[in-house]
């Protein structure tokens, strides 16, 4: 396949998504904006982190003046789970020079990460189809978080429209185009309880982190019991 034809089944394939991110976008927009960024700091926020997970993190333990090394351990518990995106997708980058590597992190997301696995799963990955997906979803949270940003004060509470929800229900597709059987439900429900229990007794975003290593071990030992079974 051709580079262009590659890039444009990516782009196809990110659109549903690229729909769906809009209203999230738009309310970490609003949300900057009403913690007294100016719409330029909200763009260059989302067009130097781009992290829809600790933006919003960030944005919900903002203050005057912010805390740089609360703000960033919040974003390192967040992205940790980035380590194991990357390793994960790194060996699906054969057909990746070293330089495309690099520059495709900077780009990762849940999003494109996970169309990125589905797509390895069927056929070798390509530098093309991962621009195709990452580009247009890289450039619609920045023109969108800008958007929100410019007409935050006319969105008002996106609690009262639903669009708060946009967020995890962008996840929750993602994690079921995962779904493998009980396996992957374990490891959901670990995830959940561990992330639910701390996110009620420990202050800060420790939940993520939670949740992140209860799924792992979940997997870990579902996996372990499998081989001894087989065995």
């Amino acid at each position: 396949m051709t580079w262009r034809t590659e890039f444009f089944d990516g782009v196809k394939t990110i659109a549903p998504i690229l729909v769906a991110a809009v209203p999230i976008g738009l309310v970490f927009g609003a949300v900057a904006a009403s913690k007294g960024l100016s719409p330029l700091e909200a763009t260059l926020m989302s067009a130097l982190v781009f992290a829809g997970g600790s933006q919003f993190v960030a944005m919900d333990i903002w203050t005057h003046p912010a805390s740089w090394s609360a703000l960033g351990f919040a974003a390192l518990l967040v992205n940790i789970r980035h380590m194991l995106m990357g390793a994960s997708i790194g060996r699906r980058m054969q057909a990746f020079a070293p330089w495309q590597k690099y520059l495709g992190m900077l780009v990762m997301a849940d999003e494109n990460w996970a169309m990125s696995e589905a797509r390895a799963a069927k056929r070798k990955l390509t530098p093309a189809f991962w621009a195709g997906l990452s580009v247009p979803f890289y450039l619609n949270w920045v023109v969108c978080s800008l958007i929100g940003a410019l007409i935050g004060a006319f969105l008002g509470d996106p609690a009262v429209i639903g669009l708060d929800f946009a967020f995890p229900a962008v996840f929750i597709v993602l994690v079921m185009s995962f779904w493998k059987g009980p396996a992957t439900g374990l490891v959901l429900i670990a995830s959940a309880a561990a992330a639910i229990v701390v996110h009620q007794h420990v202050p800060g975003a420790w939940y993520i982190a939670a949740g992140a290593a209860a799924g792992l071990l979940a997997a870990l030992l579902n996996g372990s019991f499998r081989r001894l079974v087989t065995q």
